[in-house]
Parts: structure tokens; C-alpha cells; sequence
């Protein structure tokens, strides 16, 4: 890997264009980014239409946000510190925004790369181009649905019913959740990303490499999807628990765009930049995980379909791994409920039963510095569903994991009773808490 000593000679990049064609019922947007005395870049989006009466400037507009987001993957492979803007312009309060995010979005990486820079020495917007007025009269109506193949996604296709579900790169896992929950292939929103294979390039010769803030980019994107589809809602299947960092006393956090913070963040930045014509939220903001496992171990339809294992995702078809903190944290969640037969027939083995996955355990558990970086809930709902499942099974026959948690950790629990918390800190509307409230008590009900 190289160090950024070695790549200080590249110190500027540039978002030079993008190029937006409008063909029948699709866009098609190519992104022109460069690295001085290295490389260009030009990964591409495409999004179906289906509202006739599009602002071509404001999509421009938009567009031209989204290739903010998307200039994160390729910046970071030598993380210059001059980002030259000459396809438009920021004020300073769009600039902090976007600098919190390529620095919190890329805490991962920056931690993992070992790239100790301060906040404000990481990267310097330069803007060339011309600032656009927003000036947006819609009236758009309906939901968008955010779905990605695991539980929580289910859950909130469970929950809404008058929705339409949306995928970027829509793998077969997704389109099965969204079979299964009613929609036809022909209802879903597919849109389509492409990464440059420079970028590919530049992974393969030891050019920084790592994790992005994702999200970041659903949440632009979405946002343009839902205008260019006459949509006012876009649902998100984020909860509490991403809003825990993974090292211990900092803001290093695997799931930072999937946080409340960012949420709310993009939610400020959308009301004062974007016309604020569209309402982006998580639906499940107010639970933890520990909730949302309760509640999809009861929407069986899905439990042969949704997948969340990024190591499996990688196969064809789309696999449990078995041996990665995603599918130890999600086993764990839902032992509770369905230890041992129904998750063994899901992860076609018993994870409790595997003695090398101990030090990830431990690791989910909170007694190692620091979480693993996947998508996982926190220390407290990992140990409180391992309380739960210990308490429900003869205790002289407990599986190795469980067997050695009892003998070293375990402690009564119940004070938690994570089952009815309720995080005040969401963007849902009385309808919506109603919803969820409901689902809820439903559940513990039957």
C-alpha cells in the first residue's frame, strides 16, 4: 500500500463535467473526474423517468450534487488536498457539509489506512463554476422504498404498503424481497452505477483503498430518483444503533450515513439547497436492532430470501458466509427467537457451534477495542439477545459461544428490556409513529 508521503506529488483532483442524455423513460449521467499528472475518471448513473414534466436545470443541478458523492471513491485512492469544483460552486456552509462528510464518511478508511489528518487540513474546495439558483415548483406524491436485501429493509417493505421499492444495482436477493413482499419486477425502481475500472487500476498497483460513506450516495441519488418519478417520500431502513462508532471514544463509525447525524444533516441541507420538495427518513430511526430482529423473526416470508453478508454477496448466488461478523451479528440478533433449527436451516450451520469465530464474538460483544467494521448493531443489543437466547435453552448442553459467554460474561440483563425502547430522535411524521408503535406492540403481543 502506498503511503501519502509517496502520493503528495498528486495533490490536486478535479470534478471537471458531467454529461447528462435523456433517452425514452431513462437518464443517463457520465461523470468526468481527474487526478492532475495520474488518471480520469468517468463512472456512469442511470434512473428511469417517469414524470413528464421535469426542470431539465434543476436535474442538472441535482446531478451535479450527486457528483460530489460520488467523487468520494476516487478522490480517496491519493486524498489530494485541493478538490477543484468547475462544474459549479459552493457557498461555505455547502463546503462544511460536504467536508464533514468526505472526513466522517471516510473515518473507516482513514482509521484502517492509518491517515492521522485534522478536519480541517483534510481537503479544500475550490469553486470555479456558477452558483444555481433553486427555483422548483412540484407536486409530487408517493413513496420510495430503499431496499438492500437484509432484515431491515424487509422489515420496512413489511411495514409500508403503499410504496414502491427502489435498488441501485439491484442484485437477485433484492428483487426477491420485493417479490415477496407484493411488488411486481415492473414496479421497482432500478437504477444503475458503474465504477470506472481506473479506479480498479489504482486498487490493484497500492493506491489507497477502503470503505465510503455509501449511504451518502443512496440519499443523493434517491433524492433525484424520487423527483425524476413524481415521488415526495423516501424511506429509509436505518435504525438507532448506526449511530454507534466502532472505536471507542471517537467519531469512527462504519455506518456514519446511515446515522441519525448524517440523516439529519442531509435533511438541513436538502431544506436550504435542494427546494425541499422531498422528505428523506428513516423508518426505523426510533428502534434498535434488537427490535427490528424481533419483528422480522415474524415476517417468515422473508427468512429464505434476505441476505446481508457483504463476503457472500461477492458469489453468485448471493450466500451466507458464515465465518464474517454480519452473519455472526445477525445469527446472534435472532437467536432469541429462532435458535437453533430455523437459523441453522437459514445459515445452513449453527455459528454458535464454531469455536474459530470466538474472537469476532468477542469483538460484537464489546470486549475487544474496537467493533468490527460491518453493519452490526451495538455492544448492549448484541449482549442483551445473548442473555435472551442463554435463558430459553438447557443450560448443560449450551453451543461454544454461548457456553463460554455464561462463563465469563454473563449477568442478568433484563433492566434493558430493549424490547419497548424508543429513540425520540427520528424524522417521522404521527403516522408513521403509529406504524412502527403498532408493529411493535403487535409483536409483543402475539
Amino acid at each position: 500500500m502506498k503511503t501519502l508521503d509517496e502520493l503528495k506529488k498528486y495533490d490536486t483532483f478535479r470534478y471537471k463535467k458531467y454529461d447528462i442524455k435523456y433517452e425514452d423513460n431513462l437518464i443517463k449521467i457520465v461523470f468526468y473526474f481527474a487526478i492532475d499528472n495520474l488518471v480520469t475518471f468517468e463512472p456512469t448513473l442511470e434512473i428511469p423517468v417517469s414524470n413528464k414534466k421535469i426542470d431539465k436545470d434543476y436535474v442538472n443541478y441535482l446531478v451535479f450534487n450527486i457528483g460530489m458523492i460520488e467523487a468520494i471513491s476516487y478522490w480517496k485512492c491519493v486524498c489530494p488536498y485541493n478538490f477543484i469544483i468547475e462544474c459549479g460552486y459552493l457557498d461555505e456552509r455547502q463546503e462544511e457539509f460536504f467536508r464533514k462528510i468526505f472526513y466522517y464518511g471516510l473515518g473507516e478508511f482513514r482509521y484502517v489506512n492509518k491517515i492521522d489528518v485534522s478536519y480541517d487540513k483534510f481537503i479544500n474546495f475550490i469553486s470555479k463554476g456558477s452558483k444555481y439558483q433553486v427555483n422548483i415548483n412540484y407536486d409530487g406524491e408517493g413513496k420510495m422504498i430503499a431496499v438492500g436485501g437484509g432484515k431491515d429493509s424487509c422489515v420496512t417493505l413489511n411495514l409500508v404498503s403503499d410504496g414502491v421499492p427502489f435498488m441501485i444495482n439491484p442484485k437477485k436477493v433484492m428483487l426477491e424481497c420485493a417479490s415477496v413482499a407484493g411488488y411486481s419486477l415492473d414496479e421497482v425502481i432500478k437504477i444503475k452505477r458503474t465504477i470506472d475500472k481506473n479506479l480498479l487500476d489504482l486498487n490493484k498497483q497500492g493506491f489507497l483503498n477502503g470503505h465510503t460513506p455509501f449511504s451518502a450516495m443512496v440519499a443523493f441519488v434517491s433524492y433525484l430518483t424520487a423527483y425524476l418519478n413524481n415521488k415526495n417520500k423516501i424511506i429509509l431502513a436505518n435504525e438507532s444503533s448506526a449511530n454507534e462508532a466502532n472505536v471507542s471514544g471517537t467519531k469512527i463509525n462504519h455506518q456514519y450515513s446511515k446515522s441519525f447525524e448524517f440523516e439529519q444533516d442531509f435533511t438541513n441541507y436538502q431544506k436550504e439547497y435542494l427546494g425541499n420538495i422531498i422528505k428523506y427518513y428513516s423508518l426505523l430511526r426510533p428502534l434498535t436492532e434488537y427490535q427490528i430482529g424481533m419483528l422480522f423473526a415474524k415476517y417468515k416470508k422473508y427468512h429464505h430470501v434476505f441476505k446481508s453478508c457483504n463476503v457472500g454477496s461477492k458469489s453468485e448466488p448471493w450466500q451466507w458466509c458464515g465465518k464474517c461478523a454480519k452473519c455472526l451479528f445477525v445469527f446472534a440478533l435472532l437467536s432469541p427467537y429462532l435458535y437453533k433449527e430455523e437459523l441453522v436451516s437459514i445459515f445452513n450451520k449453527d455459528l454458535f457451534a464454531d469455536e474459530e469465530l470466538l474472537p469476532m464474538f468477542k469483538e460484537l460483544l464489546g470486549y475487544e477495542n474496537v467493533k468490527p467494521f460491518d453493519c452490526v448493531g451495538t455492544f448492549e443489543e448484541i449482549n442483551y439477545a445473548i442473555y435472551k437466547t442463554i435463558n430459553k435453552l438447557e443450560q448443560d448442553n449450551l453451543p461454544v459461544l454461548l457456553k463460554y459467554y455464561k462463563e465469563h460474561y454473563y449477568k442478568d440483563l433484563s433492566y434493558l428490556d430493549l424490547e419497548h425502547r424508543w429513540n425520540k430522535e427520528h424524522n417521522l411524521d404521527e403516522e408513521d409513529i403509529k406504524l412502527v408503535r403498532d408493529a411493535i406492540n403487535d409483536r409483543e403481543n402475539n
